[in-house]
């Protein structure tokens, strides 16, 4: 029987696959993450990550959690075991990493949390499922294009395959379409909100998105 750890951790993980949606916070000032989360959970986001390059990381972490508690909430460019166990003390429920690295999945499972890990090539996937990753991040998929996706999905075809890197409104179908379980998105949602007209044009962005998410 799956014990009580594991089942938390399957619980978020299919709670990430269900939205098929990952906001990205990446901001330059601390003081502007607080109106950013907001104003993407009002909007409708389920999911979002910290990224720890942003200043305030594991504070906004907390703060975020606060707030908003029927969402998820994790910390992202999670690349070596330090910045696991920071993310862990702010709270974080899931783990994002840009890299293929055993010890941070082995790290963030002794704590219940599932792990987005960063792949790009065949070999790091294949990797990435040895050391049971729970969604793998295919970054940067911008860089490499949706038939390089296509292409991956081959071999990969059971594996729960996320692109990250250049998604936006334009191509966000193509990916659905290749057989993404879900995207993560960083530049169109990580703005600095300052007036009521950033609020509403973030809102609009937003919803335009969750119109193009498939259901199942």
């Amino acid at each position: 029987m799956p014990s009580t750890v594991s089942q938390e951790k399957t619980v978020t993980r299919n709670k990430i696959l269900k939205h098929k949606i990952v906001a990205i916070i990446r901001l330059k000032k601390q003081s502007d993450v607080a109106p950013l989360v907001d104003c993407l959970v009002e909007a409708g986001i389920k999911v979002l990550e910290i990224t720890s390059n942003t200043p305030g990381f594991e504070q906004e972490i907390k703060n975020a959690r606060i707030r908003h508690q029927h969402i998820l909430v994790g910390a992202g460019t999670i690349t070596n075991t330090k910045l696991v166990q920071r993310a862990i003390n702010a709270g974080a429920q899931f783990i994002v990493t840009p890299n293929t690295d055993k010890r941070i999945v082995s790290v963030a499972h002794q704590h219940n949390l599932p792990v987005l890990m960063g792949a790009l090539t065949p070999t790091d996937i294949a990797n990435a499922i040895e050391y049971n990753a729970d969604i793998i991040k295919v970054f940067p998929a911008g860089s490499m294009g949706v038939d390089y996706f296509k292409a991956l999905k081959g071999p990969f075809d059971s594996a729960n395959l996320m692109p990250v890197g250049g998604i936006n409104l334009n191509n966000i179908t193509q990916w659905f379409d290749a057989g993404a379980c879900g995207v993560a998105v960083s530049s169109d949602f990580s703005k600095v909100i300052t007036s009521h007209a950033d609020k509403q044009a973030l809102t609009q962005l937003v919803h335009d998105y969750l119109t193009d998410i498939p259901t199942d």
